[in-house]
């Protein structure tokens, strides 16, 4: 559902050209902080390793070339970093998520609940 929701946004013809703002960065990282969240999740009993980024790293360049032959819409090398920087925040991010436990059992590192 979040990629729907990303790709629509992404690929959504604007009426006028889209600034390239600070805002537009943040976005852009927050979106690829969450899609990591989730594509790292979905595998939950493998931990996270680079690879992982991968599909991500694709899908944002998937993203930016799409762009490039919308209406308002242009390839931003600057956007495709601001995808990199939220993918490379997820893992700074990761030891303070996983000190909830529903996570921690997603991981199975929480022995304590077992016994």
């Amino acid at each position: 559902m979040a990629l729907v929701v990303i790709s629509y946004l992404a690929f959504t013809p604007q009426e006028s050209p889209v600034a390239a703002d600070i805002n537009d960065k943040i976005a852009h990282i927050l979106a690829f902080v969450v899609l990591a969240f989730l594509l790292d999740f979905s595998w939950p009993q493998s931990p996270w390793r680079p690879l992982k980024a991968i599909p991500l790293l694709g899908y944002g360049l998937f993203i930016e070339a799409v762009q490039s032959l919308l209406p308002n819409r242009v390839f931003s090398l600057w956007d495709f970093g601001a995808d990199i920087v939220g993918v490379l925040i997820y893992p700074l991010l990761l030891p303070l998520l996983m000190r909830y436990s529903v996570l921690r059992n997603l991981r199975g590192r929480d022995r304590s609940s077992q016994r």
